[in-house]
């Protein structure tokens, strides 16, 4: 189901959402994360704030898939890329960290778009907001949903080459069974999320997103007046 706001839904199409308060938006959104072209299927649903930049955004997904942040990302939208440009090569990248999820999501009029991680294993993760709501008073975003299927090893050679690798591990006759079942180990489960680590992970960049409280000014001790003796009031 695509998302618009109601006074912003024209002829089908997806109207532009308003613009973002940023950091300080209490808007939230259930936010799907799917890693395409792999089986068994891996998703999460985070619950995030959409006032967050998209290099924000970009540790979100790290932190909910279970990806290490070692290597290049993209974000591609309708015919724009966002990420971090580099300083020796012109292209048309948008710089990420000066970009608003609220803002993207209204510039490119759709609620879906592609998050590409690892340029050279080329991870490609389908993004969609599912359900915007209000945040609730008192709980740190974001906030693991759902998490389903295990997040690839790091360096496996996109989706081919890692369903190449659970073909191997789950065959001993395979040539590359041997090899294989020394690097994820006989115990490896795709089907397994790992969800207490993913929980842990993505709760600790909460705290780290969370506003910071001022710490209420503690009353100074009342200091105990010393009677004088009466010499010393003359």
């Amino acid at each position: 189901m695509e998302y618009a706001c109601p006074s912003a839904r024209r002829s089908g199409t997806i109207g532009a959402m308003p613009k973002a308060a940023h950091a300080s938006s209490p808007q939230i959104a259930h936010v799907s994360i799917t890693l395409d072209d792999v089986v068994p299927e891996v998703r999460r649903i985070i619950a995030m704030p959409l006032g967050i930049r998209l290099d924000m955004l970009h540790l979100i997904i790290q932190a909910a898939m279970g990806w290490t942040n070692s290597h290049l990302w993209l974000i591609h939208a309708r015919g724009s890329t966002w990420g971090v440009p580099d300083p020796d090569y012109a292209d048309d990248t948008i710089p990420a960290n000066r970009t608003f999820l609220l803002d993207m999501i209204a510039d490119i009029g759709a609620n879906r778009f592609e998050y590409v991680y690892d340029l050279g294993d080329h991870w490609s993760h389908t993004i969609k907001i599912v359900k915007p709501m209000p945040a609730v008073p008192g709980i740190d975003y974001p906030l693991l949903i759902d998490a389903v299927g295990r997040c690839p090893l790091e360096d496996s050679g996109g989706p081919p080459g890692y369903m190449e690798m659970l073909d191997a591990l789950r065959d001993p006759a395979h040539p590359r069974h041997a090899e294989v079942i020394e690097w994820p180990g006989p115990d490896f489960d795709p089907n397994d999320a790992n969800h207490a680590k993913l929980e842990t992970d993505v709760a600790a960049l909460a705290k780290l997103m969370a506003p910071r409280r001022r710490a209420s000014a503690k009353p100074k001790p009342k200091q105990k007046r010393r009677k004088r003796s009466d010499d010393e009031l003359f």
